[in-house]
């Protein structure tokens, strides 16, 4: 074995794969090459190449496994059940123990920085003052794109953590809300809309101050030390709550993978996880959310690739934006990727941008100015590739809006973001 990691692809996953090629046609980077090696099929031979010591770990070995998006849409259409986003991940972490050149600094950012406040507020003052002066020569090149889709940012956004709310309607139970990394200073709406959505469909919410990121990047970049050590940190955070509720598609696929990162106890972590649009899609059909009027026009639905592939829910978000009043209008394009795939459009910034104007001539074929998208980075994708009048937002900040104009003066109180 070439293997050197606790967490490399085992031979049970790679022997899952029985190359029928089914995956090829949902793969975006073999749609865009053609060529074996970028895809599915391709990656797993490679893998268990390596694994039996025919192929060396190599430049090229890492150039096909950095490749990928890890959007695993493969595994939606694989009649094997193979589990590519984990033998990815594995494959991953090998390159970063044997071929760490490179990665070190990237890898302190996912592992470290993410996790701290400090840091990612101090990223958040410079990106809000970039935002208001126009100094976008200051700059990398690469990051742009990504400031350019960011929402308009705050010097000082209020923190979700620690917030406690009592539910407004018959009691269901206890949930607890993900804060994440970026979510809470970049995406606090999403978070106000979440908390109050959670309260009026019978939950008590509370926001655990001892939580941290999900580590969900760190892993899928390899740095899997600091991915197992986030993940205990959260388990330790979540415990007692009956329902962990997260408004970010992958972090939430990654919550629910957690018995690899974290054991029985993160088996157990990731029973509990749902994502907020199954909350509020149930709430909704068992009577604790209301349906509101319709006439608000038609909204693009765009599926992250981690609540579509990975989660497998597709049908909650367009409940919830049927319940709020609009029309879903589907992209047709079987859940192709928009390319932002977490830190890939930072390091395959032509393909990431490739395949974000795809996207964005999708949803603009629609004729939607509303774009409705579960994830922070699709969202930040899209607006860098969409035109400034297009709207785009989490499907529960969409019906929490509906909600808001159809309740009586002094209803919901609003979040720490929004005060």
């Amino acid at each position: 074995m070439a293997w050197v990691t606790a967490d490399a692809p085992t031979r049970e996953e790679l022997s899952a794969c029985v190359q029928c090629g089914l995956c090829l046609p949902a793969c975006p980077t073999f749609r865009l090459t053609g060529m074996e090696t970028a895809s599915p099929r391709g990656r797993l031979s490679a893998m268990s190449a390596v694994a039996a010591g025919v192929l060396d770990l190599d430049g090229t070995f890492d150039e096909t496994m950095s490749f990928c998006l890890q959007c695993r849409a493969c595994e939606a259409v694989c009649p094997s059940l193979v589990p590519f986003g984990r033998a990815m991940e594995g494959a991953r972490a090998e390159l970063s123990a044997q071929r760490p050149q490179g990665r070190r600094i990237r890898q302190l950012v996912l592992g470290r920085g993410l996790a701290s406040r400090a840091m990612v507020g101090t990223a958040t003052v410079g990106a809000a003052m970039v935002q208001r002066t126009g100094t976008w020569w200051m700059v990398p090149r690469r990051l742009r794109g990504g400031l350019a889709g960011l929402r308009r940012l705050r010097f000082r956004p209020p923190s979700h953590l620690g917030v406690v709310r009592p539910p407004t309607g018959p009691h269901r139970g206890t949930a607890a809300l993900l804060s994440g990394c970026v979510m809470d200073p970049w995406f606090g709406a999403v978070h106000d809309a979440t908390i109050d959505l959670l309260a009026a469909a019978g939950y008590a919410v509370i926001v655990p101050e001892g939580q941290t990121c999900c580590g969900a990047l760190a892993a899928h970049d390899g740095a899997a030390e600091a991915a197992h050590r986030l993940a205990e940190q959260n388990v330790a955070a979540f415990e007692g709550a009956d329902v962990i509720v997260v408004n970010s598609a992958g972090c939430g696929a990654h919550l629910k993978q957690y018995g690899h990162w974290a054991g029985s106890a993160g088996e157990g972590l990731g029973s509990r996880v749902r994502d907020v649009t199954e909350v509020v899609a149930t709430a909704i059909d068992d009577g604790y959310l209301p349906e509101l009027d319709e006439g608000r026009g038609s909204v693009a639905v765009q599926d992250p690739c981690h609540l579509r592939h990975a989660q497998r829910i597709t049908a909650q978000p367009r409940r919830v934006l049927e319940a709020a009043g609009y029309d879903p209008v589907e992209l047709g394009d079987d859940g192709m990727c928009c390319g932002a795939a977490g830190v890939y459009s930072l390091l395959r910034p032509d393909t990431s941008a490739e395949l974000g104007r795809r996207k964005a001539a999708q949803i603009l074929a629609t004729g939607s100015t509303v774009v409705a998208t579960a994830n922070p980075g699709c969202e930040i994708q899209l607006r860098s590739h969409l035109p400034r009048w297009a709207e785009i937002r989490h499907p529960v900040e969409l019906y929490h809006r509906a909600f808001l104009e159809s309740v009586p003066a002094g209803g919901p109180e609003p979040g720490p973001g929004d005060r």
